[in-house]
């Protein structure tokens, strides 16, 4: 008897598990999107999926007007020239490249050999707004385009905030860079701390602030994935507008972060506080 019961907890636990690993319909659904309230043109539907509207990319970009749209499978990438841009989509890129500007997606998907991308970044790729109606939702076309990375990213901005992010998360996730980024831009919004990145960077009001600094990694060539991320934080993408600090608690000399600021959250191996 006693093995017998053995055997159906074994069972339950396998099937509580099996029911676990298979993605969530509900999360996904279809949602028709038009653009300049003509349907876009494809026999891959729109879709919602957890809260965030994501297009076909080569129907929505073929909506306006691209003149080719290829997909190199050995990279996994898409490649758009549209309105005299080019625009990049790898499914293993957690961010899209139009007209020079770094748009994060935290997340695209390849669905049925198609690439899925968020609206709302592939509208601002085309200079476009997206609005609500009362079937799903049209994108108004304004003519333009994305204006370019070369006037849109300052560079001394890029310079130092590159070196900072690589300098202090040079083995993290492309998520984790940009939290670290964040920190140094939220500290450049506050009343805090210095009104500059390089401010930031090198304040010393209450000591030295970060470690490369002190280090001299500061001064080190920063990674590709760092300028990106640098980049794609002067966009405005931010995990959270309120963390000001962070540290990594497996070597961290100082408890004060921790017993003296609101824990937000963990990413890789930096914790982030308010």
């Amino acid at each position: 008897m006693k093995n017998i019961k053995k055997i159906f907890a074994v069972l339950i636990s396998l099937l509580i598990l099996a029911v676990m690993s298979v993605p969530s319909l509900a999360a996904t659904s279809n949602v028709r999107v038009t653009v300049g309230g003509v349907p876009i043109n494809s026999d891959a539907s729109s879709k919602i999926i957890d809260g965030t509207v994501y297009v076909p990319l080569r129907a929505f970009c073929d909506a306006f007007g691209a003149n080719s749209v290829t997909w190199d499978q050995k990279t996994q990438t898409a490649t758009v020239y549209c309105r005299n841009i080019k625009i990049t989509a790898s499914a293993n890129d957690a961010y899209i490249v139009a007209n020079g500007r770094y748009l994060y997606l935290s997340q695209n998907h390849n669905i049925s050999s198609r690439i899925f991308v968020p609206l709302e970044t592939l509208a601002k790729a085309f200079g476009a707004t997206v609005k609500s109606t009362s079937n799903g939702y049209n994108v108004v076309d304004s003519g333009s385009v994305i204006r370019s990375g070369d006037s849109f990213y300052d560079s001394d901005c890029v310079f130092w905030l590159a070196r900072i992010i690589h300098a202090e998360a040079v083995g993290e996730s492309m998520l984790g860079k940009i939290a670290v980024g964040n920190v140094i831009l939220n500290r450049v919004a506050s009343a805090e701390f210095p009104n500059t990145i390089y401010g930031v960077i090198f304040d010393k009001k209450y000591g030295v602030q970060f470690t490369p600094v002190a280090s001299g990694t500061i001064y080190n060539t920063p990674s590709a994935d760092s300028m990106i991320a640098a980049k794609i934080c002067l966009e405005g993408y931010s995990v959270s507008n309120k963390i000001l600090y962070f540290m990594n608690p497996a070597i961290a000399t100082s408890a004060w972060i921790s017993r003296s600021r609101k824990y937000a959250m963990t990413i890789g191996n930096h914790a982030f506080y308010n």
